[in-house]
């Protein structure tokens, strides 16, 4: 016979109701910003048909090359990073077709990159293709 003294029998168990209400709340929270929260650029990738500028493809493609002394060539011709802007809107004022290539200097900071880009972009045009293979002046 075993006597109980001032033990009390209720167990002490954790309430893990809040908790799952709050978990439901975070989970839906994120749900809701995650979509708002990707940026990024729309690309089209190239098809494997060999039709690039640097294949023997169209000879009307437009190349920006932008050499390691950030020397700016439109289809090998030179011009000043000032004048680019307004020579590519002359371009593409009266061309259908408003696609440019553009191919940098491996050692070139993205930044300057980039800025060719933007100045593309606002100069009208609509279509951008990046050259991927390693390009270095000279060679």
């Amino acid at each position: 016979m075993s006597v109980d003294i001032g033990a009390s029998k209720s167990k002490s168990e954790p309430n893990v109701v809040p908790l799952c209400d709050i978990l439901l709340v975070l989970l839906i929270i994120f749900m809701v910003i995650t979509p708002v929260l990707q940026k990024g650029i729309d690309i089209k990738l190239p098809e494997t048909g060999g039709t690039g500028p640097t294949d023997g493809g169209p000879t009307n493609a437009v190349v920006l090359t932008m050499e390691s002394d950030k020397a700016i060539k439109i289809n090998q011709d030179p011009i000043e990073l000032n004048l680019l802007e307004n020579r590519l809107r002359d371009m593409y004022q009266i061309r259908q077709d408003k696609t440019i290539f553009i191919r940098a200097d491996e050692t070139l900071p993205y930044q300057e990159v980039l800025r060719i880009i933007d100045i593309a972009k606002g100069a009208g045009c609509e279509v951008l293709g990046v050259i991927p293979e390693r390009y270095a002046t000279g060679k």
